[in-house]
């Protein structure tokens, strides 16, 4: 199907949606959730998966082209977060306001932690975009739960190994930094196939109400245009 250059509203409050869990996903980032005395993992995991599923659903309806915009307004989005938290944290605070420093603790990140989010987050989306696309065309369509499970292992992998290797590594044990990287991406993934039954629901949903069921055959994956 042709790409069209108008979107709906339905592909505006995904959209929406979309960067909403990525902004929230970074913003709870900084706290750690002992999962047992010797997993941690960090709260973003509770709902950052939910950013790559709701990626594959805009690959599958709309196209790569379309979620391709997502991703970068997602980046924008969170790039121009970033610079807000860092100006509130710079301003003059009064003398009797003493939650300065637990201000900057929670919304404050370090310039290299935010380039381990940023590039694992455009490696990661980019890549679980790419695959979807070209295994929806391989396959003629078929065997959504394959290609969405399959796609997701590739970026959540990227995603993983780029965020927690360049914040981490280090700064601590090289055993320790694997662990964190492996308990991580076997979460994201197990999270996108307990959710499986939801992508095919949604997916069936949005393409009943748009009309629509994109397959990018012949195009080209530049991730800025074309």
């Amino acid at each position: 199907m042709n790409e069209s250059k108008n979107v709906s509203r339905l592909f505006m409050c995904i959209g929406i949606v979309f960067v909403t869990c990525l902004l929230l996903s970074n913003l709870v980032a900084g706290k750690m959730w002992a999962v047992t005395e010797d997993i941690t993992l960090p709260a973003a995991v509770i709902l950052f998966p939910v950013t790559y599923i709701i990626g594959d659903v805009f690959t599958e309806v709309y196209g790569f082209r379309k979620a391709r915009t997502i991703i970068w307004l997602g980046f924008a989005c969170s790039f121009f977060a970033v610079i807000v938290y860092l100006v509130t944290i710079a301003l003059p605070h009064p003398g009797y306001w003493e939650n300065q420093d637990a201000y900057a603790v929670v919304m404050g990140t370090t310039p290299r932690v935010a380039v381990a989010s940023f590039t694992g987050y455009l490696f990661g989306e980019f890549s679980n975009s790419i695959v979807l696309s070209r295994l929806k065309v391989v396959t003629k369509g078929k065997k959504l739960w394959m290609r969405t499970i399959f796609s997701t292992i590739i970026g959540e992998g990227l995603d993983s190994v780029i965020f927690i290797m360049i914040s981490f590594w280090g700064t601590m044990e090289n055993s320790v930094v694997l662990k964190m990287i492996l308990f991580q991406y076997l979460f994201k993934v197990g999270y996108e196939v307990l959710f499986t039954p939801v992508t095919y629901a949604v997916v069936k949903l949005i393409k009943k109400t748009e009309g629509i069921d994109t397959y990018d055959e012949g195009i080209r994956y530049s991730l800025i245009k074309g």
